[in-house]
Order: structure tokens, then sequence, then C-alpha cells
């Protein structure tokens, strides 16, 4: 990875978050839409509460009968990682590695801490060489 690059260099910008109080249903239509497998979910205040993925609406909701137009999204947060806009980007690859995530978001702290985007591993393939992506792909898929 370039020396000097910061998260915010790496990320994808224009990252939406869906409402803790949104359906899970509106969640999926949200993805659909946006053409993307992960959301930030956001509280009342606007601030990032959790992140939900395609596969936690599939695993959690539908493969056990549940309707998820009844189930709000803020259900799902679980642990909460993210990084500041103005972290190194080796920083970044450390949090998901580390937490064997793939998806990031990108908090702007001296920006009134709002989100401002998201990294992923097709940002991370982007700016790392081989060597890197390889050890990026085992912390990340590496199991506990």
């Amino acid at each position: 990875m370039a020396k000097n690059l910061r998260a915010r260099d790496i990320m994808s910008s224009g990252a939406q978050c869906v409402g803790a109080h949104e359906s899970l249903y509106d969640a999926a239509r949200m993805m659909r839409d946006l053409d993307v497998g992960c959301l930030p979910i956001c509280g009342d205040n606007n601030r990032i509460t959790g992140v939900i993925t395609d596969r936690d609406i599939v695993v959690t909701c539908c493969a056990d009968g549940i309707d998820p137009a009844t189930v709000q999204a803020g259900t799902l947060s679980g642990d909460l990682f993210w990084i500041d806009a103005d972290a190194e980007a080796t920083e970044a690859l450390e949090v998901m590695e580390n937490n064997h995530i793939k998806r990031l978001p990108v908090i702007d702290v001296k920006g009134g801490h709002r989100l401002v985007g998201m990294i992923t591993e097709a940002n991370v393939a982007k700016n790392l060489s081989d060597k890197q992506i390889a050890e990026f792909a085992t912390g990340v898929y590496a199991t506990a």
C-alpha cells in the first residue's frame, strides 16, 4: 500500500444508512437499489450504531421463516467497528483483519462524527500488492 494513504483515500464515498427503526425488508430493498451487500445502521441521532449485511437478513430472519417486514434493522446491530477518515489506511486493514470483517464504515470525526464512506474488499484490493492481498485475505478469512 502506498505510504501516507488515509482511510478517506481508499474508501467508497456516498455510503447511506438504513434507519435503526426501518424494517429488514426496507434494508434489503435499499441494498438492492444501491447494489451493495452491507449497510450501516443509524440511530435517531444519525450516528452509526451498527452494520447489517444481506447475509444477516437471510440467516437471522428469512431462514427462520420470519417476515423481514416485521423486524427492525437495529435489532441486528452487533459489535461496531469503524475507522476515522483521517486514520492511516494500514490501520483500517488492521481493524478489518483483526476482527475478520470485510466492510468497514469510515467516519469523519472532525466533521461532526458523520459517515462518509465504506472500505470494502474491493477498495483494499485496488490499493494492495499481491502479497498484501494474500495477507489480508488470510487475516479476514482465518477462523478464530
